[in-house]
């Protein structure tokens, strides 16, 4: 099987965390708990959720984890959370799905397979429990993207131009 797609979605979730870590790279703690408005996402609360989110459909589905996440706890308003608490759980979720794509790098017929069959149903997600492997990742690739955009413009409303 040719391995174009993977080399394409490891580039672009390469390029996603080195984006989002140098957007938080430039932020104080303060600016990292800030939310526009009281209804408003920080970046705290975006950062948990895409941790929460990776944990939840990678960890738990491909590597046989516990599922601990706390879903409402990821958007609880005054969440906080340092830069360098950001900066490590974006790292943590990059790497986590960086490492599944090279593991079906290595071994494309993994793509099929459907890892939550046998689990409890999902909530709250793109997926159902009839998802292949292929369908995580790319569900994956179109949810996290947008919550990294809406990390760098919080950051923009909060310091003006970027570095």
């Amino acid at each position: 099987m040719d391995n174009t797609l993977i080399n394409f979605l490891l580039k672009k979730y390469q390029a996603e965390k080195k984006w989002t870590r140098f957007v938080i790279d430039q932020l104080s703690d303060e600016d990292i708990a800030w939310s526009p408005t009281p209804e408003s996402n920080s970046i705290a609360n975006l950062v948990a959720h895409i941790w929460g989110t990776v944990h939840q459909r990678i960890e738990v589905a491909l590597f046989g984890i516990l599922d601990t996440r706390d879903r409402d706890r990821e958007f609880e308003r005054g969440l906080q959370m340092s830069k360098e608490e950001a900066l490590e759980l974006i790292s943590k979720s990059y790497d986590r799905i960086i490492e599944v794509l090279e593991q079906v790098k290595a071994k494309p017929e993994t793509l099929l397979e459907q890892p939550y069959l046998h689990l409890p149903p999902l909530t709250n997600s793109g997926v159902d429990n009839q998802a292949t492997v292929l369908e995580i990742l790319l569900h994956q690739f179109r949810h996290l993207p947008g919550h990294t955009g809406q990390i760098t413009y919080i950051a923009k409303m909060r310091k003006g131009q970027l570095q």
